[in-house]
């Protein structure tokens, strides 16, 4: 994981890219390198070591001359060391230097090839290659200055005041001079009408021990994020049986505003169940208020939900590079793929479920993959995610529509999921865990971070600025003083139309609060982590 700036286009100093990359040090703290390639394009790199970490500095040069950055994780690329590019010669054994190969070798067609997270920028003479992996895990930004040249950028801290216009690069695409954007990110589930696939538990829990497997690779320690919940808990479950086989054991971490915190609570159960070694951290809710500014600043968005559980994440990162741990897996998309936001209950139809379980594994990196992102890694900390892995999503999202509805199980969100690890020769987790209901992360960390958080935005923010929201915004007004506070304060870190533009807020269909916490939903219960399954059957 690490932080990238690309100028393609000559007559840039190259000081000033080298100020404009620092602005993202906090991404790749470890070493920082630029290049100047023969043609005048400009590569920067901060990175983060993860995988070879004495001879895998970026940015790294290809065979044929090519230049490439990356940030990300490639997993399968000793496979494609072994495969398609076995007649190749490799300068280090870093994951990412297979992308520059894989140009050299295929031209602008090998995406599709990549099992990972990326973001990445190949520069070949005055050619280039930019691309993102499907489901945009890694965050991209590409921009025009005045002067037409193109710019990439993996936040859009050095790109938002020096280029006229710049967008969010869209997840699943490749983009090229001669080709413009190409969706090379085609599968089948995107067509809601191909969710055909009869229900096999067994497949769900092999796919995603496997997706979890492959997260495992790392030349650092890993930790995990234990929220508590059935995803992080399930991840977590996974993962300390895997290292446990090579005689390690897992450090987890979670984070509330006291021990009685729901979350805190229920990742203390967790923890001991699995034997991990565990790290409880706790925040107050005036030091969430004082840190929203440089938060917001870190985020790039001013979207409602990502700023409130961003926050709690944010220390909670912070505490885990404190004690040396650079990589956590997470367990963000399991509400997404399975339908397990609350509001999902309800949906007028089948065919209405499917469509917004699609929808929403789509959006994920304008929200929660955003906020996963950026508020770890604004301590140098790199967050994996089992839940989006490719021949998982093909699994899960093609899975009968029906099988995935709460209704289907007297309401209770993501019994498939549940049910697969429902091993009781074996158990993966307590059942009181197994079996809880969905607990949205900015509420788990206590109720009274998100109550006071509103009340605290209500009185900043007067009666007259509001009736002024659609003239000061007129795009994304804000409608809540909650959501005006954090509009205003990004509006001082970026000013710019392009930066406003590239937010998307979240905002729960099918009920009448549209407030997107959780507790929202008239099917929350606040005491309910003992839900009974006696009565449900598969």
């Amino acid at each position: 994981m690490c932080g990238f700036l690309a100028i393609v286009g000559k007559g840039l100093d190259e000081e000033l890219v080298k100020e404009l990359s620092k602005r993202m040090s906090h991404r790749g703290p470890d070493e920082s390198d630029i290049v100047v390639t023969q043609n005048g394009h400009i590569l920067s790199h901060e990175r983060l070591s993860i995988i070879d970490l004495h001879s895998g500095r970026q940015p790294i040069q290809g065979c044929k001359g090519s230049w490439m950055v990356h940030n990300g994780e490639i997993y399968n690329h000793q496979h494609l060391r072994d495969t398609v590019l076995k007649d190749h010669t490799f300068r280090s054994k870093s994951d990412s230097e297979v992308i520059v190969h894989l140009y050299e070798e295929f031209g602008y067609d090998f995406c599709d090839k990549l099992d990972g997270d990326f973001a990445f920028v190949v520069i070949n003479g005055d050619d280039f290659i930019a691309g993102r992996d499907p489901m945009g895990v890694k965050p991209l930004y590409y921009g025009i200055d005045e002067r037409g040249r193109t710019w990439f950028a993996s936040e859009m801290k050095p790109l938002a005041d020096q280029c006229k216009t710049f967008a969010t690069f869209p997840p699943g695409h490749f983009y090229t001079p001669q080709t413009g954007f190409v969706k090379y990110y085609q599968p089948a589930y995107e067509d809601h009408a191909k969710a055909i696939e009869k229900l096999d538990l067994e497949a769900i829990r092999e796919t995603l021990t496997e997706a979890t497997r492959k997260r495992l690779m790392s030349d650092v320690p890993i930790g995990v994020l234990l929220s508590g919940g059935l995803d992080s808990s399930l991840t977590s479950s996974i993962a300390a049986r895997l290292l446990a086989e090579a005689g390690k054991t897992l450090h987890s971490f979670s984070i509330g505003l006291d021990n009685a915190s729901p979350d805190a609570a229920a990742a203390r159960k967790v923890a001991a169940f699995l034997g991990t070694q565990h790290h409880e951290i706790h925040f107050t809710v005036e030091q969430g208020i004082d840190i929203l500014g440089k938060l917001i600043w870190h985020l790039e968005t001013y979207d409602v939900t990502s700023v409130r559980a961003s926050t709690p994440m944010y220390f909670l990162a912070k505490a885990i590079t404190d004690l040396g741990i650079k990589v956590v897996l997470s367990g963000e998309g399991a509400d997404e793929v399975f339908g397990g936001y609350l509001y999902f209950r309800n949906a007028p139809s089948t065919e209405a479920f499917q469509k917004e379980t699609i929808e929403r594994v789509q959006k994920l990196f304008t929200a929660d993959l955003l906020r996963a992102d950026k508020s770890t890694m604004a301590h140098g900390l790199e967050a994996r995610v089992p839940f989006l892995d490719k021949a998982f999503l093909d699994l899960a999202m093609t899975i009968e529509a029906k099988e995935k509805q709460p209704q289907s199980y007297d309401g209770l969100e993501k019994y498939i999921l549940r049910k697969a690890f429902d091993t009781p020769e074996k158990p993966y987790l307590p059942d009181e865990i197994l079996w809880r209901q969905k607990e949205q992360f900015s509420d788990g960390v206590g109720y009274n971070w998100i109550d006071t958080l509103i009340a605290h935005c209500e009185s900043q923010v007067t009666d007259a600025q509001m009736a002024q929201a659609a003239e000061r915004f007129p795009y994304n007004t804000p409608l809540t003083k909650e959501a005006y506070y954090y509009r205003d304060i990004f509006h001082k870190h970026y000013p710019q139309k392009s930066a406003a533009q590239t937010v998307r807020k979240w905002i729960p269909k099918w009920q009448e609060n549209q407030d997107p916490s959780g507790r929202a939903n008239a099917a929350h219960v606040h005491a309910d982590v003992d839900i009974a399954k006696s009565n449900i059957s598969v």
